[in-house]
């Protein structure tokens, strides 16, 4: 078995090689420090490291308070973040600047896994959500490395895949592997596929601890006066190919009933903020990009979203958020970000990557599910006509994040013995 997972790793890497130097050629970000994901790299100096692993912006985020306190407590540790997309290192850089080690986790090879573990040297493996990295996870094990995961899931659907790979670290995952469970369903699940019960424990989901920067509010209210001081405002956040459409007819039908707003659309990834814009160009769309700094008028449709780091922003500016990923099968993104700022949330019916946070708000009434851009349009025209419906909705998507925080430190607690030792 492990022979197999091993041949089909070294056959589907030059593929992934591929598609990151093709994106290059648009985007020369996926060919900054391509030598990372073969395991090269600057090795960390001094103590050896405390490793935690963030996959891609939402995971990334969902870390910021655990690194954040990690530094705290470990002020002479060094910390090393591993990501696995472009956009999330750079998202981890623009948070942390120089004081936590960027890089991206190399390929589950055998040869690039044994060159990452020399050079980062790690104290403990701290992995978000639950990311299988049978090599990685199996090399853990054999240099007796504590490894958490922490934000631990697996959907039911998801437990007979999750079986199959942890047959490559049986001994790892019955002896070496701290779960903290976001649930007891997912504590229930990580037991079945072979974890070990006395080390499974459910901690919570910890995006729940989400700390807003300190100034966002302010930001928001600045870059509201901006752009729309006069007119009602949305946010249609993290989109994908074949969304955008969707939300520009919802953007035309709100206009078509009277509804004078301005929609600042974002883009999930950077690489297709040209072919947004493009887009936009071709639909006859009057906008501007918020890279020009050029101010919306009054004729202006749409904000285009072409920065990084400034959703949260865009969230704090607006009357209420579309939180995007969710009309196309991608599985949904981050929910809690407008729930944090009180901020009326309306989804599309694809939430599969964070259901149980996505029927938490349902239940409360802090976020509404639209099938297509006609229900997008007339549940967008709902809240804007109508202030109080914005406050109960955004109150209680306020309320749902605040009830559920406290993950942070009941895995903080679990992890201080194993970061002492």
């Amino acid at each position: 078995m492990r022979f197999l997972y091993i041949l089909i790793a070294y056959l589907l890497t030059p593929i992934a090689c591929s598609i990151l130097l093709w994106r290059g050629l648009h985007d020369r970000s996926y060919w900054e420090n391509f030598r990372e994901r073969f395991g090269f790299g600057q090795a960390v100096s001094g103590q050896k490291s405390i490793w935690v692993h963030a996959v891609s912006v939402g995971e990334v985020q969902a870390a910021v308070a655990l690194v954040k306190e990690l530094r705290r407590r470990y002020s002479g540790v060094p910390i090393v973040l591993t990501t696995v997309t472009t956009t999330g290192a750079q998202r981890a850089r623009a948070v942390f600047g120089d004081s936590v080690d960027v890089r991206f986790i190399p390929y589950d090879l055998p040869g690039a896994v044994w060159r990452f573990f020399n050079r980062v040297r790690p104290r403990v493996a701290i992995i978000l959500e639950t990311e299988l990295w049978p090599n990685l996870y199996a090399e853990c094990g054999r240099r007796r490395i504590p490894l958490v995961l922490a934000s631990a899931r697996i959907s039911p659907r998801s437990v007979g895949r999750y079986r199959m790979l942890a047959a490559l670290f049986r001994e790892t995952l019955s002896h070496g592997i701290m779960i903290a469970a976001q649930s007891p369903g997912d504590a229930e699940r990580f037991r079945s596929i072979g974890a070990s019960a006395e080390r499974t424990h459910v901690t919570g989901n910890i995006k729940f601890d989400l700390s807003l920067p300190a100034d966002v509010q302010p930001l928001g209210r600045a870059l509201r006066l901006q752009h729309a001081p006069q007119r009602a405002l949305w946010v249609a956040g993290s989109t994908h190919s074949g969304e955008e459409l969707l939300v520009l007819d919802a953007q035309r039908q709100l206009r078509a009933m009277g509804t004078d707003a301005l929609l600042i659309l974002v883009p999930r990834h950077p690489n297709r903020f040209a072919d947004v814009a493009q887009l936009l160009s071709r639909q006859n769309v009057n906008f501007v990009r918020r890279s020009s700094g050029v101010t919306a008028s009054a004729a202006t449709q749409v904000l285009l979203g072409d920065t990084l780091g400034e959703l949260i922003t865009f969230y704090a500016a607006a009357d209420a958020a579309f939180v995007a990923g969710s009309l196309v099968p991608i599985g949904g993104h981050n929910l809690l970000e407008p729930a944090a700022l009180g901020i009326p949330i309306v989804t599309g019916p694809h939430n599969f990557n964070s259901a149980d946070i996505a029927q938490l708000l349902l239940e409360a009434g802090g976020a509404e599910v639209v099938q297509d851009a006609a229900q997008l349009a007339a549940a967008l025209r709902r809240l804007l006509a109508d202030p109080q419906l914005r406050k109960r909705r955004g109150d209680a998507a306020r309320s749902t994040l605040d009830a559920n925080r406290g993950a942070l430190s009941r895995l903080l607690t679990l992890l201080e013995p194993v970061i002492r030792e």
